[in-house]
């Protein structure tokens, strides 16, 4: 047996962020209650920084005038030591101020390019309704917790699955929806893998016993069969009912049952209960879907004809450079004007060194400044107020050396500070313009409910703003709007839609909501069919398919007929 190397090639490209830019992302995309985290964090790390009222809080002017300040002895150009800060990245963007602004129009242009790259050559060059959601998952997974589909890719890599089988696995997981069910059938997995169902069926066998239980079951009976099997109760009562009795367990026909199963009522009803406390969505644990504790980031209010947008600003820490480190560093370490005019009147001799002396402090050459000032010190026709002045001038030039590393460590921090103040106003500003756009678009839902929503994307709010849209993305993720209607996920109002028969634009979350509303008003001993519903909404002029409506009955945990009637 031989052993040897391999030499490859491979061309990637990566795009990486500066430090500054993904603390500026990281505060962007922080909800209310982890930002207040995150500042708390910064002060503690950062002592120049203060947190002040909302009545003392500095105002963007007045910001700049500090910023203005503090340059006058702290070189805007000059990296600071302990903070990796990109003066490329800086020198990009002198007008702006905002540093990852820059960097998401740099974004926005390559995938422009891209674009332009795809109209050069015969593909289609708009995107299919299916290209857009999956564009949008990209956006949504930027910030998402880990999804019931990451969390069984992951087992795959610790299951015995052999690795030329790994892409019938991906296409299991990949069609399992958000409940833990398979929604493809074996067939249609074959034949996108280009394996046989004899093939298909003994990794979809390993994937079923991947946590959480009765996940990629293709029904609600494989699912809870499959939650018995893991726990060792098949030979069990509820098993039995389960696998061979399922559509008399659906209408709870338990004398019928307690026959069929050959054992008495009461078994059956403790059959039922044990069943009752089976899980039958496997993914709800993965879900969105729990309550939590939210503030909102904006507040929508209607005054008069119009809605007026505010940001919680109270909510959000109110940060200043403080004044003492401010003061420190405006000091000026060394007084030439003061030496040069105490020998004004001095002799040639001694006005000469003065000078010299001066000038050299000027321009920061200490030595040689020192060395001026000890041969003016050698003069012995010196006045005491010129004496004093070469003494004066000495400590300070002593004093500078001393001081100057502590002067670069809060320089340092005294910029770093300032970018993080000046990302909070950024995160503040992007997320009310944002608000503002959405409010403008959607003002038919503000006025009447949530019928009337309008279908809308990321990519029309960041072009309307001026920003990308992984930007529009990561400002809403997690931030809540109050409006006249209630409380909103920001998220809420970014969805696809349909065009009525009028020709009008009709959101997904209107189509959901008219559905929900149709389900509710149904008689119970006559439940609706999906194919009822389709018919229903063709009436008010909403065209979608039966298998829309069966999705969306899903989506809102609503039973098939059958299972919804009541005798």
């Amino acid at each position: 047996m031989t052993q040897g190397l391999r030499l490859s090639q491979r061309l990637t490209q990566t795009l990486v962020l500066a430090p500054q830019l993904q603390q500026s992302l990281a505060l962007l995309q922080a909800p209310m209650l982890e930002l207040k985290a995150l500042v708390e964090r910064e002060l503690q790390q950062n002592p120049v920084l203060e947190e002040v009222s909302p009545a003392e809080a500095d105002s963007p002017e007045k910001l700049d005038a500090d910023d203005d300040k503090i340059a006058a002895t702290a070189d805007p150009a000059e990296p600071p030591t302990d903070v990796s800060f990109d003066s490329t990245f800086e020198e990009r963007s002198p007008e702006s101020g905002d540093d990852f602004q820059t960097e998401f129009e740099r974004l926005a242009q390559m995938d422009q390019e891209w674009r332009d790259h795809l109209a050069q050559t015969n593909l289609a060059t708009r995107p299919s309704v299916e290209d857009e959601e999956k564009r949008q998952f990209r956006f949504d997974s930027l910030v998402a917790d880990p999804s019931l589909q990451e969390a069984l890719l992951e087992q795959v890599r610790d299951a015995e699955i052999a690795e030329a089988d790994y892409p019938v696995a991906e296409a299991i997981i990949g069609n399992i929806d958000d409940h833990g069910y398979l929604k493809a059938s074996l067939e249609e997995i074959a034949q996108a893998t280009g394996r046989s169902v004899e093939q298909v069926q003994p990794v979809l066998q390993i994937v079923q016993t991947f946590e959480p239980p009765g996940v990629a079951a293709r029904d609600l009976r494989e699912c809870l069969l499959l939650q018995l099997q893991r726990a060792e109760q098949t030979e069990s009562l509820e098993y039995r009912i389960i696998r061979d009795h399922m559509e008399a367990l659906s209408r709870r026909r338990i004398p019928e049952l307690a026959r069929a199963t050959e054992t008495s009522i009461e078994d059956v009803q403790s059959a039922l209960a044990r069943i009752a406390q089976l899980e039958p969505r496997p993914g709800r644990e993965f879900s969105s879907e729990e309550a939590h504790y939210v503030l909102p980031e904006v507040f929508v209010q209607r005054l008069g004809d119009d809605f007026v947008v505010t940001t919680n600003n109270d909510q959000v820490p109110h940060l200043r450079i403080s004044n003492t480190y401010k003061d420190l560093m405006s000091r000026s370490a060394v007084d030439p004007a003061s030496l040069a005019a105490a020998f004004a009147e001095a002799p040639k001799a001694q006005r000469t060194l003065a000078n010299e002396a001066a000038e050299a402090m000027r321009q920061g050459k200490d030595i040689p400044a020192l060395g001026h000032l000890r041969q003016l010190a050698e003069q012995r026709e010196l006045t005491p107020d010129g004496r004093r002045a070469v003494q004066v001038a000495m400590a300070q030039l002593q004093e500078k050396a001393a001081f100057i590393e502590a002067r670069d460590f809060i320089r340092d921090k005294i910029r770093a500070g300032k970018f993080f103040i000046k990302s909070l106003h950024q995160r503040q500003q992007t997320i009310a313009n944002i608000a503002h756009e959405i409010v403008a678009r959607q003002r038919e839902f503000l006025e009447k409910g949530v019928a009337h929503l309008k279908p809308l994307t990321m990519a029309t709010v960041a072009e309307a703003v001026g920003v990308h849209e992984t930007t529009v993305s990561r400002a809403v993720s997690g931030k809540y709007m109050q409006t006249p209607q209630g409380v909103f996920e920001m998220k809420y109002f970014f969805t696809s839609g349909i065009q009525t028969q009028d020709g009008a634009g009709l959101s997904n979350t209107s189509v959901k909501d008219m559905i929900a509303e149709i389900f509710k008003a149904e008689s119970p001993t006559q439940p609706l069919s999906d194919r009822e519903v389709v018919q229903m909404l063709k009436e008010k002029g909403i065209v979608i398919a039966r298998r829309t409506v069966a999705k969306y009955r899903i989506e809102l945990n609503i039973l098939p007929s059958n299972l919804r009637k009541v005798y």
